[in-house]
């Protein structure tokens, strides 16, 4: 994973936990979801990455 990826990643789940928590402060059910909504991505994106990681790795391995 590149770092660029790691750093957008990472911007975005804080992102989406902020919209959570202004949302729930503030009885925003849209803003709250929408918050969920973009650090879920966030998590399965890094996921991917993760996956792809452990791919090049294995790879290396066997070279």
């Amino acid at each position: 994973m590149g770092l660029d990826d790691k750093i957008s990643n990472a911007a975005q789940e804080a992102v989406g936990k902020a919209k959570q928590g202004i949302g729930d402060a503030t009885d925003n059910e849209r803003l709250e979801a929408e918050g969920h909504k973009d650090e879920a991505s966030a998590n399965a994106k890094q996921a991917g990455e993760h996956v792809k990681d452990a791919g090049k790795d294995v790879k290396d391995t066997f070279k």
